[in-house]
Protein backbone atom coordinates (compact mmCIF):
# COMPACT_ATOMS: atom_id res chain seq x y z
CA UNK A 1 0.00 0.00 0.00
CA UNK A 2 1.13 3.24 -1.36
CA UNK A 3 0.55 6.72 0.27
CA UNK A 4 0.80 9.76 -2.75
CA UNK A 5 3.22 7.73 -4.63
CA UNK A 6 6.02 6.43 -2.23
CA UNK A 7 6.01 3.39 0.23
CA UNK A 8 6.44 4.39 4.04
CA UNK A 9 9.47 3.88 6.64
CA UNK A 10 8.47 1.54 8.55
CA UNK A 11 10.18 1.85 11.94
CA UNK A 12 10.90 -1.21 14.21
CA UNK A 13 13.36 -1.02 16.36
CA UNK A 14 13.58 1.89 18.69
CA UNK A 15 16.31 4.78 18.04
CA UNK A 16 20.00 4.84 18.73
CA UNK A 17 19.59 0.61 18.04
CA UNK A 18 23.16 -0.30 16.64
CA UNK A 19 22.28 -3.39 14.19
CA UNK A 20 25.28 -5.08 12.38
CA UNK A 21 25.16 -7.55 10.17
CA UNK A 22 26.10 -9.84 7.04
CA UNK A 23 29.73 -11.64 6.33
CA UNK A 24 31.41 -8.45 7.97
CA UNK A 25 29.71 -9.28 10.94
CA UNK A 26 30.93 -12.47 11.08
CA UNK A 27 34.47 -11.94 10.48
CA UNK A 28 34.22 -9.28 13.42
CA UNK A 29 33.68 -11.58 15.88
CA UNK A 30 36.44 -14.22 14.68
CA UNK A 31 38.61 -10.89 15.53
CA UNK A 32 37.44 -10.66 18.73
CA UNK A 33 37.73 -14.26 19.56
CA UNK A 34 41.20 -14.30 17.83
CA UNK A 35 42.35 -11.25 19.92
CA UNK A 36 41.35 -12.94 23.06
CA UNK A 37 43.28 -16.44 21.29
CA UNK A 38 46.24 -14.14 21.32
CA UNK A 39 46.15 -13.15 25.59
CA UNK A 40 45.82 -16.53 26.35
CA UNK A 41 47.84 -18.74 23.97
CA UNK A 42 51.51 -17.88 25.92
CA UNK A 43 50.42 -19.61 29.18
CA UNK A 44 50.06 -22.92 27.50
CA UNK A 45 52.30 -26.14 28.11
CA UNK A 46 55.31 -26.78 30.61
CA UNK A 47 57.47 -23.81 29.60
CA UNK A 48 54.04 -21.72 29.29
CA UNK A 49 54.20 -18.18 31.31
CA UNK A 50 51.73 -17.03 33.88
CA UNK A 51 49.49 -14.00 33.48
CA UNK A 52 49.15 -11.67 36.55
CA UNK A 53 45.28 -10.27 36.26
CA UNK A 54 45.06 -7.38 38.39
CA UNK A 55 41.13 -5.95 39.69
CA UNK A 56 39.97 -3.04 40.60
CA UNK A 57 40.42 -3.40 43.94
CA UNK A 58 44.66 -4.13 43.47
CA UNK A 59 44.12 -7.17 44.09
CA UNK A 60 46.50 -9.61 42.36
CA UNK A 61 45.85 -13.08 40.88
CA UNK A 62 49.19 -15.30 39.09
CA UNK A 63 47.86 -18.10 37.30
CA UNK A 64 48.22 -20.11 34.31
CA UNK A 65 45.15 -21.68 34.30
CA UNK A 66 42.95 -21.30 31.64
CA UNK A 67 39.66 -21.38 33.27
CA UNK A 68 40.63 -19.14 35.94
CA UNK A 69 41.83 -16.32 32.92
CA UNK A 70 39.04 -16.80 31.02
CA UNK A 71 36.80 -15.95 34.19
CA UNK A 72 38.99 -12.80 35.51
CA UNK A 73 39.58 -11.07 31.95
CA UNK A 74 36.85 -8.68 31.61
CA UNK A 75 35.62 -9.58 27.85
CA UNK A 76 32.85 -7.23 27.11
CA UNK A 77 32.46 -8.71 23.37
CA UNK A 78 29.80 -10.77 23.12
CA UNK A 79 31.10 -13.52 20.42
CA UNK A 80 34.26 -13.63 22.58
CA UNK A 81 32.42 -14.33 25.78
CA UNK A 82 31.48 -17.95 23.80
CA UNK A 83 34.93 -18.75 25.12
CA UNK A 84 34.18 -18.07 28.62
CA UNK A 85 31.85 -20.36 28.59
CA UNK A 86 33.88 -23.33 26.63
CA UNK A 87 36.85 -22.84 29.20
CA UNK A 88 34.18 -23.47 32.38
CA UNK A 89 32.57 -26.31 30.27
CA UNK A 90 35.87 -28.09 29.97
CA UNK A 91 37.20 -27.28 33.32
CA UNK A 92 34.14 -28.38 34.88
CA UNK A 93 33.47 -31.91 32.70
CA UNK A 94 37.12 -33.06 32.64
CA UNK A 95 39.44 -30.03 35.23
CA UNK A 96 42.38 -29.95 32.82
CA UNK A 97 42.70 -28.12 28.96
CA UNK A 98 40.96 -25.44 29.96
CA UNK A 99 43.83 -22.80 27.89
CA UNK A 100 44.20 -26.08 25.04
CA UNK A 101 40.27 -25.34 23.85
CA UNK A 102 40.41 -21.82 23.78
CA UNK A 103 43.29 -21.86 21.78
CA UNK A 104 42.21 -24.38 19.79
CA UNK A 105 38.97 -22.64 19.13
CA UNK A 106 40.71 -19.07 17.87
CA UNK A 107 42.97 -21.31 15.14
CA UNK A 108 39.83 -22.78 13.92
CA UNK A 109 38.37 -19.66 13.44
CA UNK A 110 41.40 -18.10 12.34
CA UNK A 111 41.48 -20.53 9.66
CA UNK A 112 38.28 -20.43 8.15
CA UNK A 113 38.31 -16.89 8.26
CA UNK A 114 39.42 -16.40 4.74
CA UNK A 115 36.16 -19.20 3.37
CA UNK A 116 34.17 -16.46 4.67
CA UNK A 117 35.51 -13.22 3.64
CA UNK A 118 35.52 -15.54 -0.13
CA UNK A 119 31.89 -16.07 0.34
CA UNK A 120 31.98 -19.50 1.71
CA UNK A 121 28.39 -19.77 3.53
CA UNK A 122 28.61 -19.99 6.68
CA UNK A 123 26.21 -23.13 6.72
CA UNK A 124 28.81 -25.06 4.42
CA UNK A 125 31.69 -24.13 6.55
CA UNK A 126 29.54 -25.38 9.54
CA UNK A 127 28.53 -28.70 7.96
CA UNK A 128 32.22 -29.39 6.93
CA UNK A 129 33.54 -28.72 10.55
CA UNK A 130 31.25 -30.67 12.14
CA UNK A 131 32.34 -33.52 10.14
CA UNK A 132 35.39 -32.92 10.68
CA UNK A 133 34.79 -32.75 14.67
CA UNK A 134 32.94 -36.79 14.43
CA UNK A 135 35.75 -37.85 12.62
CA UNK A 136 38.67 -36.40 14.75
CA UNK A 137 36.81 -37.80 17.71
CA UNK A 138 36.32 -41.16 16.37
CA UNK A 139 40.23 -41.15 15.32
CA UNK A 140 41.07 -40.28 18.86
CA UNK A 141 38.67 -43.42 19.94
CA UNK A 142 40.68 -45.91 17.46
CA UNK A 143 43.99 -44.66 18.92
CA UNK A 144 43.52 -44.58 22.46
CA UNK A 145 45.72 -47.06 24.75
CA UNK A 146 43.47 -48.57 27.54
CA UNK A 147 45.26 -49.01 30.43
CA UNK A 148 42.66 -51.24 32.37
CA UNK A 149 44.96 -53.55 32.73
CA UNK A 150 47.98 -51.62 33.97
CA UNK A 151 49.25 -50.90 37.28
CA UNK A 152 46.12 -47.88 38.13
CA UNK A 153 48.10 -46.13 40.74
CA UNK A 154 51.37 -46.22 38.61
CA UNK A 155 49.29 -44.59 35.67
CA UNK A 156 47.59 -42.79 37.51
CA UNK A 157 50.50 -40.67 38.71
CA UNK A 158 51.99 -40.07 35.87
CA UNK A 159 48.40 -38.63 34.39
CA UNK A 160 48.90 -36.41 37.03
CA UNK A 161 52.13 -35.31 36.43
CA UNK A 162 51.62 -34.58 32.91
CA UNK A 163 48.67 -32.39 33.99
CA UNK A 164 50.87 -30.84 36.59
CA UNK A 165 53.77 -30.14 34.02
CA UNK A 166 52.65 -26.84 33.05
CA UNK A 167 51.91 -25.56 36.69
CA UNK A 168 53.90 -23.67 39.24
CA UNK A 169 54.37 -27.15 40.98
CA UNK A 170 55.85 -28.90 38.59
CA UNK A 171 59.24 -29.06 39.97
CA UNK A 172 57.78 -30.83 42.87
CA UNK A 173 55.52 -33.64 40.68
CA UNK A 174 56.93 -36.50 42.50
CA UNK A 175 55.81 -35.24 45.65
CA UNK A 176 52.19 -34.02 44.82
CA UNK A 177 51.24 -36.66 42.41
CA UNK A 178 51.33 -39.26 45.54
CA UNK A 179 49.48 -36.62 47.43
CA UNK A 180 46.82 -36.09 44.21
CA UNK A 181 46.50 -40.02 43.58
CA UNK A 182 45.71 -41.07 47.84
CA UNK A 183 43.39 -38.20 48.13
CA UNK A 184 41.28 -39.17 45.01
CA UNK A 185 41.56 -42.95 45.56
CA UNK A 186 40.29 -41.88 49.58
CA UNK A 187 37.15 -41.07 47.83
CA UNK A 188 33.92 -43.58 47.76
CA UNK A 189 34.89 -44.72 44.09
CA UNK A 190 31.05 -44.72 43.07
CA UNK A 191 30.59 -41.08 42.99
CA UNK A 192 34.47 -39.92 43.36
CA UNK A 193 32.82 -36.54 44.50
CA UNK A 194 35.95 -34.39 44.75
CA UNK A 195 34.16 -32.17 47.21
CA UNK A 196 34.97 -34.37 50.09
CA UNK A 197 38.62 -33.87 49.28
CA UNK A 198 39.27 -30.57 51.60
CA UNK A 199 42.23 -27.97 50.77
CA UNK A 200 43.41 -25.98 53.47
CA UNK A 201 45.85 -23.05 53.41
CA UNK A 202 48.42 -21.82 55.49
CA UNK A 203 51.21 -19.17 54.53
CA UNK A 204 54.53 -19.65 55.58
CA UNK A 205 56.88 -22.86 54.91
CA UNK A 206 58.19 -24.66 52.46
CA UNK A 207 55.77 -26.77 49.81
CA UNK A 208 57.46 -30.23 50.75
CA UNK A 209 55.95 -29.18 54.03
CA UNK A 210 52.20 -29.39 52.86
CA UNK A 211 50.67 -32.75 54.16
CA UNK A 212 48.26 -35.28 53.18
CA UNK A 213 46.02 -36.19 56.07
CA UNK A 214 43.59 -39.30 55.55
CA UNK A 215 40.56 -37.86 57.64
CA UNK A 216 39.33 -34.42 58.33
CA UNK A 217 41.22 -31.00 59.50
CA UNK A 218 39.79 -27.51 59.90
CA UNK A 219 41.29 -24.56 61.65
CA UNK A 220 40.62 -24.53 64.97
CA UNK A 221 37.61 -22.02 65.46
CA UNK A 222 36.58 -19.60 67.43
CA UNK A 223 36.77 -20.24 71.02
CA UNK A 224 35.81 -18.54 74.16
CA UNK A 225 37.45 -18.71 78.14
CA UNK A 226 37.75 -22.05 79.31
CA UNK A 227 39.10 -23.65 75.67
CA UNK A 228 42.71 -23.75 76.77
CA UNK A 229 41.46 -25.71 79.81
CA UNK A 230 40.13 -28.59 77.12
CA UNK A 231 42.01 -31.78 76.30
CA UNK A 232 43.42 -31.32 73.34
CA UNK A 233 44.60 -34.94 72.17
CA UNK A 234 42.43 -38.32 72.75
CA UNK A 235 42.86 -41.81 71.59
CA UNK A 236 39.75 -43.51 70.01
CA UNK A 237 36.95 -40.67 71.11
CA UNK A 238 33.18 -40.56 70.75
CA UNK A 239 32.48 -37.83 68.53
CA UNK A 240 29.07 -35.85 68.55
CA UNK A 241 27.86 -33.63 65.45
CA UNK A 242 25.71 -31.03 66.42
CA UNK A 243 23.08 -28.48 64.59
CA UNK A 244 22.41 -27.02 68.57
CA UNK A 245 23.24 -23.40 69.93
CA UNK A 246 25.05 -24.21 73.45
CA UNK A 247 24.57 -20.58 74.39
CA UNK A 248 22.93 -18.52 76.62
CA UNK A 249 21.09 -15.89 74.21
CA UNK A 250 20.31 -12.35 75.48
CA UNK A 251 16.51 -11.66 74.59
CA UNK A 252 14.96 -9.76 71.30
CA UNK A 253 14.94 -6.03 71.73
CA UNK A 254 11.11 -6.38 71.96
CA UNK A 255 11.12 -8.91 74.30
CA UNK A 256 8.54 -8.57 77.09
CA UNK A 257 7.71 -10.34 80.02
CA UNK A 258 5.55 -9.34 82.80
CA UNK A 259 5.77 -10.69 86.33
CA UNK A 260 4.25 -9.44 89.52
CA UNK A 261 7.19 -10.76 91.99
CA UNK A 262 11.28 -11.06 91.38
CA UNK A 263 10.85 -14.19 92.46
CA UNK A 264 8.68 -15.38 89.28
CA UNK A 265 11.59 -13.25 87.54
CA UNK A 266 14.04 -15.43 89.28
CA UNK A 267 12.18 -18.50 87.99
CA UNK A 268 12.73 -17.62 84.39
CA UNK A 269 16.36 -17.38 84.56
CA UNK A 270 16.49 -20.45 86.57
CA UNK A 271 14.35 -22.18 83.73
CA UNK A 272 16.79 -20.81 81.24
CA UNK A 273 20.10 -22.26 83.09
CA UNK A 274 18.20 -24.99 83.11
CA UNK A 275 17.48 -25.95 79.76
CA UNK A 276 20.96 -25.17 78.86
CA UNK A 277 22.45 -27.52 81.65
CA UNK A 278 20.19 -30.31 80.61
CA UNK A 279 21.36 -30.39 76.80
CA UNK A 280 25.08 -29.94 78.56
CA UNK A 281 24.53 -33.20 80.90
CA UNK A 282 22.54 -35.05 78.46
CA UNK A 283 25.52 -34.96 75.40
CA UNK A 284 28.14 -35.19 78.49
CA UNK A 285 26.25 -38.69 79.28
CA UNK A 286 26.83 -39.94 75.45
CA UNK A 287 30.33 -40.81 76.52
CA UNK A 288 31.39 -38.56 73.80
CA UNK A 289 34.88 -36.86 74.21
CA UNK A 290 34.49 -34.46 71.26
CA UNK A 291 31.57 -32.10 70.63
CA UNK A 292 31.32 -30.55 67.26
CA UNK A 293 28.20 -27.89 66.34
CA UNK A 294 27.68 -25.91 63.21
CA UNK A 295 26.48 -23.12 65.79
CA UNK A 296 27.95 -21.17 68.74
CA UNK A 297 29.08 -22.91 71.83
CA UNK A 298 29.55 -19.97 73.98
CA UNK A 299 31.55 -19.86 77.43
CA UNK A 300 28.97 -21.58 79.71
CA UNK A 301 29.11 -24.57 77.88
CA UNK A 302 33.01 -24.28 76.94
CA UNK A 303 33.87 -24.35 80.54
CA UNK A 304 31.39 -26.71 81.80
CA UNK A 305 32.85 -29.27 78.90
CA UNK A 306 36.73 -28.25 80.24
CA UNK A 307 35.30 -29.29 83.82
CA UNK A 308 34.88 -33.02 82.24
CA UNK A 309 37.66 -33.44 80.16
CA UNK A 310 35.50 -33.12 76.45
CA UNK A 311 36.90 -30.93 73.75
CA UNK A 312 33.90 -28.84 72.05
CA UNK A 313 34.03 -26.10 69.14
CA UNK A 314 31.44 -24.31 67.83
CA UNK A 315 30.94 -22.54 64.50
CA UNK A 316 32.50 -25.48 62.32
CA UNK A 317 32.22 -24.24 58.73
CA UNK A 318 29.48 -26.41 57.30
CA UNK A 319 31.68 -28.55 54.44
CA UNK A 320 33.76 -29.47 57.65
CA UNK A 321 31.02 -30.43 59.71
CA UNK A 322 30.06 -33.10 56.33
CA UNK A 323 33.29 -34.38 56.40
CA UNK A 324 33.98 -35.11 59.75
CA UNK A 325 30.37 -36.99 59.37
CA UNK A 326 31.74 -38.57 56.06
CA UNK A 327 34.82 -40.05 57.89
CA UNK A 328 34.25 -40.88 61.22
CA UNK A 329 30.15 -42.05 61.01
CA UNK A 330 28.90 -39.49 63.41
CA UNK A 331 25.00 -37.91 62.16
CA UNK A 332 24.49 -34.27 62.55
CA UNK A 333 21.60 -33.87 65.56
CA UNK A 334 19.21 -31.53 66.03
CA UNK A 335 18.88 -32.08 69.31
CA UNK A 336 20.79 -33.11 72.41
CA UNK A 337 17.91 -35.39 74.37
CA UNK A 338 17.93 -38.14 72.05
CA UNK A 339 21.43 -39.46 70.95
CA UNK A 340 22.00 -42.87 70.33
CA UNK A 341 25.40 -44.46 70.35
CA UNK A 342 24.88 -45.33 66.38
CA UNK A 343 24.83 -41.61 66.24
CA UNK A 344 28.58 -41.13 67.51
CA UNK A 345 31.45 -41.28 65.29
CA UNK A 346 34.99 -42.55 66.37
CA UNK A 347 38.43 -41.70 64.88
CA UNK A 348 42.03 -43.63 65.83
CA UNK A 349 43.77 -40.30 66.90
CA UNK A 350 42.54 -36.61 67.48
CA UNK A 351 44.92 -34.03 67.92
CA UNK A 352 44.97 -30.11 68.14
CA UNK A 353 48.30 -29.19 66.05
CA UNK A 354 50.30 -25.85 65.30
CA UNK A 355 51.08 -25.61 61.60
CA UNK A 356 52.65 -22.51 61.11
CA UNK A 357 50.92 -19.43 62.95
CA UNK A 358 47.73 -21.53 62.87
CA UNK A 359 45.89 -24.31 64.93
CA UNK A 360 44.54 -26.74 63.66
CA UNK A 361 42.26 -29.96 64.89
CA UNK A 362 43.30 -33.54 63.29
CA UNK A 363 40.40 -35.91 63.17
CA UNK A 364 43.11 -39.20 61.56
CA UNK A 365 42.59 -42.78 61.65
CA UNK A 366 38.86 -42.62 60.21
CA UNK A 367 36.95 -46.17 59.84
CA UNK A 368 34.60 -44.93 57.37
CA UNK A 369 37.14 -42.58 55.29
CA UNK A 370 35.55 -41.44 52.45
CA UNK A 371 37.76 -38.27 52.58
CA UNK A 372 40.47 -36.56 52.96
CA UNK A 373 42.16 -33.24 53.27
CA UNK A 374 45.41 -31.45 51.68
CA UNK A 375 47.31 -28.96 53.67
CA UNK A 376 49.10 -26.34 51.46
CA UNK A 377 52.27 -24.68 52.57
CA UNK A 378 54.26 -21.94 50.43
CA UNK A 379 55.96 -18.79 50.87
CA UNK A 380 53.01 -16.53 49.37
CA UNK A 381 49.83 -15.95 49.52
CA UNK A 382 48.89 -15.85 45.97
CA UNK A 383 51.53 -19.01 45.66
CA UNK A 384 49.21 -21.02 47.40
CA UNK A 385 46.30 -20.41 45.15
CA UNK A 386 48.07 -20.79 41.97
CA UNK A 387 49.01 -24.60 43.76
CA UNK A 388 45.55 -25.06 45.22
CA UNK A 389 44.34 -24.60 40.92
CA UNK A 390 47.18 -26.84 39.67
CA UNK A 391 46.00 -29.53 42.26
CA UNK A 392 42.43 -29.04 41.12
CA UNK A 393 43.25 -29.55 37.78
CA UNK A 394 45.35 -33.18 38.50
CA UNK A 395 42.93 -34.14 40.48
CA UNK A 396 39.94 -34.02 38.26
CA UNK A 397 42.23 -34.96 35.75
CA UNK A 398 42.72 -38.41 38.22
CA UNK A 399 39.23 -38.85 39.12
CA UNK A 400 38.01 -38.80 35.35
CA UNK A 401 40.79 -41.09 34.71
CA UNK A 402 39.86 -44.19 36.93
CA UNK A 403 36.10 -43.76 35.00
CA UNK A 404 37.62 -43.48 31.91
CA UNK A 405 41.19 -45.70 31.85
CA UNK A 406 41.63 -45.09 28.06
CA UNK A 407 45.09 -42.23 27.28
CA UNK A 408 46.63 -40.76 24.70
CA UNK A 409 50.19 -39.41 24.21
CA UNK A 410 50.89 -35.55 24.98
CA UNK A 411 52.76 -32.88 23.84
CA UNK A 412 51.08 -32.36 20.60
CA UNK A 413 51.37 -35.91 19.69
CA UNK A 414 47.69 -36.56 19.61
CA UNK A 415 46.99 -33.40 17.39
CA UNK A 416 49.25 -34.16 14.67
CA UNK A 417 48.31 -37.74 14.47
CA UNK A 418 44.58 -36.24 13.87
CA UNK A 419 45.68 -33.69 11.49
CA UNK A 420 47.44 -36.15 9.39
CA UNK A 421 44.47 -38.21 9.15
CA UNK A 422 42.12 -35.76 8.10
CA UNK A 423 44.65 -34.00 5.71
CA UNK A 424 44.81 -37.37 4.10
CA UNK A 425 41.13 -38.03 4.43
CA UNK A 426 40.42 -35.09 2.72
CA UNK A 427 42.75 -35.36 -0.06
CA UNK A 428 41.03 -38.42 -1.30
CA UNK A 429 37.57 -39.01 -0.09
CA UNK A 430 35.96 -35.23 -0.63
CA UNK A 431 36.42 -33.89 -3.81
CA UNK A 432 34.02 -30.99 -3.04
CA UNK A 433 33.65 -27.48 -0.99
CA UNK A 434 34.17 -29.61 2.34
CA UNK A 435 37.40 -30.36 1.42
CA UNK A 436 39.06 -26.81 2.06
CA UNK A 437 37.49 -26.66 5.34
CA UNK A 438 38.73 -30.01 6.70
CA UNK A 439 42.24 -29.43 5.63
CA UNK A 440 41.75 -25.93 7.58
CA UNK A 441 40.36 -27.92 10.46
CA UNK A 442 43.43 -30.20 10.50
CA UNK A 443 45.82 -26.95 10.02
CA UNK A 444 44.42 -25.32 12.70
CA UNK A 445 45.34 -28.72 15.45
CA UNK A 446 48.49 -28.14 14.09
CA UNK A 447 48.44 -25.18 16.53
CA UNK A 448 49.18 -27.29 19.92
CA UNK A 449 52.16 -28.22 19.13
CA UNK A 450 53.19 -24.90 17.46
CA UNK A 451 52.60 -22.99 20.36
CA UNK A 452 54.53 -25.52 22.59
CA UNK A 453 57.18 -24.87 20.98
CA UNK A 454 57.04 -21.44 20.72
CA UNK A 455 56.35 -21.02 24.33
CA UNK A 456 59.57 -22.94 25.07
CA UNK A 457 61.71 -20.88 23.01
CA UNK A 458 62.14 -24.25 20.47
CA UNK A 459 62.17 -23.61 16.42
CA UNK A 460 58.35 -24.38 15.59
CA UNK A 461 59.11 -24.84 11.90
CA UNK A 462 62.01 -27.55 11.81
CA UNK A 463 59.67 -29.35 15.07
CA UNK A 464 56.52 -28.97 13.38
CA UNK A 465 57.81 -30.63 9.94
CA UNK A 466 59.83 -33.66 11.70
CA UNK A 467 56.68 -34.54 13.52
CA UNK A 468 54.95 -34.34 10.08
CA UNK A 469 57.31 -36.70 8.72
CA UNK A 470 56.95 -38.90 11.47
CA UNK A 471 53.32 -39.07 11.82
CA UNK A 472 53.64 -39.99 7.72
CA UNK A 473 56.17 -43.09 8.89
CA UNK A 474 53.29 -44.15 10.96
CA UNK A 475 55.05 -42.73 14.52
CA UNK A 476 51.40 -42.61 15.82
CA UNK A 477 53.15 -41.17 19.04
CA UNK A 478 55.61 -38.96 17.87
CA UNK A 479 55.24 -35.40 20.04
CA UNK A 480 57.18 -32.47 20.75
CA UNK A 481 60.46 -33.64 23.43
CA UNK A 482 60.94 -30.87 25.84
CA UNK A 483 63.80 -32.30 27.31
CA UNK A 484 66.27 -32.37 23.96
CA UNK A 485 63.98 -29.84 22.01
CA UNK A 486 63.42 -32.10 19.48
CA UNK A 487 61.00 -35.40 18.78
CA UNK A 488 59.90 -38.38 20.40
CA UNK A 489 57.58 -41.17 20.86
CA UNK A 490 55.96 -39.42 23.92
CA UNK A 491 53.85 -42.59 25.22
CA UNK A 492 57.00 -44.04 26.29
CA UNK A 493 58.11 -41.13 27.67
CA UNK A 494 55.20 -41.50 29.54
CA UNK A 495 53.46 -37.62 28.79
CA UNK A 496 50.10 -39.28 29.16
CA UNK A 497 46.85 -37.43 28.78
CA UNK A 498 43.52 -39.18 29.06
CA UNK A 499 41.81 -39.47 26.19
CA UNK A 500 38.65 -37.77 27.20
CA UNK A 501 40.30 -34.04 27.78
CA UNK A 502 40.95 -34.35 24.08
CA UNK A 503 38.12 -35.86 22.83
CA UNK A 504 35.96 -32.50 24.95
CA UNK A 505 38.41 -30.26 23.87
CA UNK A 506 37.77 -30.66 19.91
CA UNK A 507 33.90 -31.29 20.69
CA UNK A 508 34.10 -27.71 22.80
CA UNK A 509 35.74 -25.69 19.89
CA UNK A 510 34.19 -27.16 17.07
CA UNK A 511 30.70 -25.95 18.84
CA UNK A 512 31.81 -22.35 20.11
CA UNK A 513 33.10 -21.80 16.67
CA UNK A 514 29.83 -23.29 14.58
CA UNK A 515 27.35 -20.97 17.18
CA UNK A 516 30.33 -17.77 16.29
CA UNK A 517 30.03 -18.61 12.34
CA UNK A 518 26.12 -18.79 12.87
CA UNK A 519 25.72 -15.40 13.84
CA UNK A 520 25.46 -12.67 11.38
CA UNK A 521 24.21 -10.39 12.90
CA UNK A 522 24.01 -8.35 16.46
CA UNK A 523 21.45 -5.96 17.92
CA UNK A 524 22.56 -3.56 20.31
CA UNK A 525 20.34 -1.33 22.25
CA UNK A 526 21.78 1.95 22.98
CA UNK A 527 21.49 1.99 26.42
CA UNK A 528 23.36 -1.24 26.63
CA UNK A 529 26.71 -0.72 28.75
CA UNK A 530 28.87 -2.30 26.36
CA UNK A 531 31.19 -0.10 23.84
CA UNK A 532 28.91 -0.15 20.58
CA UNK A 533 28.66 -2.50 18.38
CA UNK A 534 31.75 -3.41 16.33
CA UNK A 535 32.38 -2.23 12.83
CA UNK A 536 32.56 -4.40 9.67
CA UNK A 537 35.34 -5.88 8.56
CA UNK A 538 37.06 -4.86 11.75
CA UNK A 539 41.22 -5.47 11.70
CA UNK A 540 42.64 -8.02 13.66
CA UNK A 541 44.57 -5.39 15.75
CA UNK A 542 41.50 -3.13 16.25
CA UNK A 543 39.83 -6.23 18.09
CA UNK A 544 42.47 -6.33 20.71
CA UNK A 545 39.86 -3.61 21.96
CA UNK A 546 37.27 -6.08 22.33
CA UNK A 547 38.96 -6.91 25.93
CA UNK A 548 38.37 -4.05 27.62
CA UNK A 549 40.95 -2.09 30.07
CA UNK A 550 41.31 -2.08 33.85
CA UNK A 551 44.38 -4.47 32.56
CA UNK A 552 43.43 -8.09 33.13
CA UNK A 553 41.22 -7.78 35.53
CA UNK A 554 38.37 -8.74 37.24
CA UNK A 555 34.48 -8.65 35.99
CA UNK A 556 32.79 -5.98 37.96
CA UNK A 557 30.83 -6.60 40.89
Amino acid sequence: MSFGGQTPTIVVLKEGTDQSQGRGQIVSNINACIAVQTTIKSTLGPYGGDLMLVDENGRQTITNDGATVMKLLDIVHPAARILTDIARSQDAEVGDGTTSVVVLAGEVLKEVKEHVEAGVSSQTIIKALRRASLMATNKIKEIAVNTKETNQRDTLRKLAATAMSSKLIHRNSDFFTKMVVDAVLSLDQEDLDEKLIGIKKITGGALQDSLFVNGVAFKKTFAYAGFEQQPKSFKDPKIVCLNVELELKSEKDNAEVRVEQVSEYQAIVDAEWKIIYDKMEALYKTGAKVVLSKLPIGDLATQYFADRDVFCAGRVASEDLERVCQATGAAIQSTCSDIHPSHLGTCANFEERQIGSERYNFFEGCPAAKTCTLVLRGGAEQFIAEVERSLHDAIMIVRRAIKNTTIVAGGGACEMEVSAYLHNFADKNIPHKQQGIIKAFAKALEVIPRQLCDNAGFDATDILNRLRVEHRKGNTWAGVDFDHEGVRDNLEAFVWEPALVKINAIQAAVEATCLILSVDETIRNQESQAPQGPQRGLPAGAAQRAIRGRGRGMPRR
